[in-house]
């Protein structure tokens, strides 16, 4: 069964109740537990998160209860994929982050940046994934699309240049409510639910975001998710990449984070054929690389982005890796 985190519904109940109605009748004709209505982290099905939705909207006969519901929703519905997005380096990092994890929250949602459905060079199109094998619920869709779009323009601070909205259905309010709330023109009866935005837009550095955080956020993330199928030099490598500089970069610390003792890490890093200390070496290798040819923070924020000690440990690295220091590394990019 396909399920989503019940934080789907936030501003459910207030919304009803702003219309008159009763949010627990609704959410029992649909088979929805009431507790559901109050917490963000109970699982339901998509079925029955869509069945409140539609009950609710021919009850109160509201046919954008959907848009008003998600007018009221905020980016903390989405737990600590909201702490990794909102401090995002770019809105790539962001909507990268965000199709990975998305499924954390729902899991049968996908979210993919895609060309534009017209063939406009210029736009891009980002694509909201229905859960497979269920009819379109016309007020659910809604509801994602109008949070997706409320959220973008959150992080960017204000309108993204919209171009358009693709509806894979006729809305049941009238076009001019929905084009009122997403501020552009809206087309029906189109493949897939999809924003139509700038292609520019993805490389736009996101304000107020920490990086530091952004990394702790996702070596969150990845150790909550990671597949009892992943290997663990994977999954050592993932939680070291995002949280590196933000944990003591010590096997005990990452064996916390795969919920491993760290003699169990040892042992099976040994059957992969590799160890601790390599797998680090290699994520510090990495990311030195990618901060001194990227970036011109000064070599002692790098160091402390390694997680090494002082500027001089840095230099010893350098010339062991590359055969030079850490200037003559940035001068050569």
């Amino acid at each position: 069964m396909s399920v989503v985190r019940s934080a789907g519904l936030r501003g459910f109940r207030a919304t009803v109740a702003e219309l008159g109605g009763r949010a627990e009748d609704y959410a029992r004709a649909a088979g929805l537990p009431v507790a559901a209505l109050d917490v963000d982290d109970l699982l339901v099905s998509d079925a029955v998160m869509a069945a409140v939705l539609e009950v609710a909207a021919a009850e109160l006969r509201c046919p954008d209860l959907g848009l008003r519901v998600a007018a009221r929703q905020d980016f903390g519905m989405l737990g600590p994929l909201a702490l990794a997005i909102q401090n995002s380096p770019t809105v790539a990092d962001a909507l990268e982050c965000t199709s990975r994890y998305l499924f954390v929250h729902a899991r049968s949602l996908s979210l993919t940046l895609v060309d534009d459905p017209y063939g406009a060079p210029d736009l891009a199109a980002l694509r909201y994934g229905l859960p497979p094998g269920l009819p379109v619920s016309v007020q659910a869709v809604d509801l994602g699309l109008g949070f997706l779009h409320r959220s973008i323009t959150y992080l960017l601070g204000g309108p993204y240049g919209l171009r358009s909205v693709e509806l894979p259905y006729q809305p049941a309010a009238p076009l001019d409510v929905y084009e009122e709330f997403f501020g552009a023109t809206v087309h029906i009866g189109q493949e897939a639910p999809v924003l139509r935005m700038p292609r520019a837009l993805v490389h736009q550095p996101l304000a107020g975001g920490d990086e530091r955080v952004w990394r702790l956020a996702l070596a969150f993330l990845a150790e909550q998710t990671a597949g009892d199928g992943a290997s663990l030099t994977a999954r050592v490598r993932g939680v070291l990449t995002r949280s590196l500089g933000t944990i003591a970069p010590e096997i005990g610390a990452v064996a916390r984070l795969v919920d491993l003792h760290p003699r169990t890490v040892q042992r099976r890093l040994a059957a992969e054929s590799t160890t601790f200390a390599a797998v680090l070496d290699e994520v510090r290798r990495d990311a030195a690389k990618r901060y001194l040819t990227t970036t011109d923070m000064p070599m002692s924020q790098v160091a402390g982005m390694l997680g090494l000690s002082e500027q001089s440990a840095l230099s010893r690295c350098c010339r062991r890796w590359w055969g030079m220091t850490p200037s003559a590394v940035r001068r050569g990019a």
